[in-house]
């Protein structure tokens, strides 16, 4: 089971997507592209809204917020991934550690229903 099989809205818990292409360019096309890929290859059944920049000058509103709320906390040490990811962000943003910023796709956030960010989640996270 993962993380996104844990909706249900019935219980007060949903999941909001906000695609984004500021990393390795993953999120090509409008929208609709995105969200036809999406429920084709994975069949999702949340929300996914407009793109949206997530840092860098454009950021939206609603990532700032989650970012000032909760910073970057590291990558899983003992995920696969972490080693590449690190190398990848040292060589582009050597003190990416102690920035805010969003480091990959798949980053998450528990927000709860008063609009507290509860947690955040690198995409290293199992």
């Amino acid at each position: 089971m993962n993380f996104y099989d844990y909706e249900a809205e019935d219980a007060g818990f949903e999941i909001l997507d906000f695609p984004c292409n500021q990393f390795g360019n993953q999120a090509l096309g409008t929208t609709e592209e995105i969200a036809s890929f999406c429920d084709a290859k994975f069949g999702i059944t949340f929300k996914l809204f407009s793109k949206i920049e997530v840092n860098g000058e454009n950021t939206h509103p609603l990532y700032k917020y989650l970012k000032e709320q909760k910073g970057f906390g590291g990558f899983d040490p003992n995920h696969p991934l972490t080693p590449l990811l690190e190398s990848g962000l040292y060589r582009t943003q050597p003190d990416f550690r102690n920035t805010p910023d969003i480091k990959w796709n798949f980053t998450k956030f528990l927000i709860d229903r008063d609009g507290n960010v509860v947690e955040r989640f690198e995409p290293t996270t199992f």
